[in-house]
């Protein structure tokens, strides 16, 4: 695949690549000074003089794995898929605010819908006096779930939702005790970070407040070295194993993980954690943060799969680049709620704020009017293939993901990964890495991205790793 030439008639003196649909605005990268550029450093050191010093010691642990330079760039301008610098740089955006960005930076409907929200109300109270765009949105969420009588609580983040998904199953079954699975990130508040199995440094520091209440297993792999059948049979011995102590509320997992490397589980894996959780009593928990609302070519990856869960998870991209989340649950799961005398024990200010409601609003109304999950899924399916194919004997372990959630798994670990995101930088991409072991770049660009911007990426990749 390759970089598309620049349309000619284009009215831009950087003459954007030909685009295909109503898709308008994506440019291939332009470096001007080699980034991070004097004024982006310049930002980021009066950043880093009063920002957690646990974000200058993290930039220095890279450097000291990578061998190379971890300063930060500072953006300036977003739109659609390129961001630009305060040293005029301009990027490819594969990372699209860790995913969030479905439709890009700057979506026009999105802000428009904020905007005229913001006109006529942009913060009732909360769960007492609610807006007309939170009753809609509630509505809309609901009927994710195919059956009726589902329920919804909003929040402004993805560990909201998640922690929210985390009550409702203590109050559900009344037993405190969670299945998580290792490689999985569900967010950093207190009870997210205790089922987080991305990384047991993450919970260590915390570890006295956090409890001991969440058995970890191994993350199935479709693509594991010891084959798929043989993942999924021990995975669901040990569920069972689990689920055999009567202790478990929920089961919590991503149907595909994300910041653990976009790992695909074999098929039937959600089918089998369904049927231990239907004999046991426990939630099944999905967290679509990530792979939902069509980043995994699916408006939920779980019924995709031919899986109900209790509870859903939705954030990240669900606000269009606006907080916003939900806990969608079942009927049954969620009847619970209303047995406490009237007591709003979850709640806050800003859940349900009306230009978050009225912005994921418009974004599920894009998703459906563009059909962006099938355009991920489709996508996704060539981008890998030529990830997969231009790659080959350059140091990549394999290619994985779903949709445009895409891992690149490399040899070396994560000093290679980190380096093979710094060295792309320079050529005018923004990626992120992931990984359990953090060896992976983690690609998520907007659903919305021009196809010749991805065809730019493989070409860039494969002259990076040589």
């Amino acid at each position: 695949m390759k970089r598309s030439e620049p349309d000619e008639t284009a009215s831009s003196p950087d003459r954007a690549v030909r685009l295909e649909g109503d898709l308008k605005g994506d440019l291939p990268p332009r470096i001007v000074t080699p980034p991070p550029g004097p004024r982006s450093r310049a930002i980021a050191a009066r950043l880093a003089a009063v920002e957690s010093p646990a974000l200058d010691a993290r930039r220095a642990a890279r450097e000291g794995a990578s061998g190379a330079d971890q300063g930060p760039i500072v953006y300036a301008r977003a739109r659609g898929a390129n961001v630009e610098d305060e040293d005029g740089n301009r990027y490819v955006d594969l990372a699209a605010g860790f995913g969030a960005l479905l439709l890009g930076h700057g979506a026009p409907e999105i802000a428009a819908a904020a905007r005229a929200q913001e006109d006529e109300v942009g913060l009732a109270l909360g769960d007492l006096y609610a807006t007309r765009v939170k009753a809609e949105l509630c509505e809309r969420l609901a009927g994710l779930l195919p059956e009726p009588g589902a329920r919804v609580m909003l929040g402004l983040s993805g560990s909201d939702a998640v922690t929210a998904a985390l009550k409702t199953a203590v109050l559900a079954t009344g037993r405190a005790g969670v299945v998580a699975f290792e490689g999985a990130y569900h967010g950093l508040g207190y009870a997210p970070l205790a089922a987080c199995g991305l990384a047991p440094g993450f919970r260590a520091p915390f570890a006295a407040q956090l409890g001991d209440h969440v058995t970890f297993l191994p993350y199935p792999s479709a693509s594991g070295d010891s084959g798929a059948s043989d993942d999924l049979d021990a995975c669901a011995r040990r569920v069972r194993g689990a689920l055999a102590s009567g202790a478990i509320g929920a089961v919590l997992v991503e149907p595909i993980l994300g910041r653990g490397g976009c790992v695909v589980p074999p098929d039937g894996f959600l089918a089998m954690l369904r049927a231990a959780c239907d004999a046991s009593g426990a939630l099944l928990v999905a967290d679509e943060i990530w792979t939902g609302l069509g980043r995994a070519g699916a408006l939920l990856a779980s019924l995709d799969q031919g899986v109900v869960p209790d509870v859903v998870c939705l954030g990240k991209g669900l606000g269009g680049g606006l907080p916003v989340s939900a806990c969608v649950g079942r009927a049954g799961a969620m009847r619970a709620w209303g047995a406490h005398g009237g007591a709003a024990i979850h709640t806050a200010t800003h859940f349900g704020a009306p230009p978050g409601c009225a912005a994921a609003l418009r974004l599920l109304d894009a998703i459906a009017s563009r059909d962006l999950p099938r355009r991920a899924r489709d996508l996704g399916d060539a981008w890998r293939a030529s990830l997969a194919s231009r790659t080959r004997g350059r140091g990549v372990h394999r290619v994985r993901g779903r949709g445009l959630m895409v891992g690149v798994e490399l040899e070396g670990g994560q000093g290679a990964a980190l380096a093979a995101a710094r060295a792309l930088l320079a050529r005018g991409t923004i990626v992120c890495t992931g990984g359990l072991r953090g060896d992976a770049l983690t690609l998520t660009p907007p659903l919305t991205i021009a196809a010749p911007l991805l065809d730019g990426f493989v070409d860039d990749l494969a002259a990076t790793l040589g």
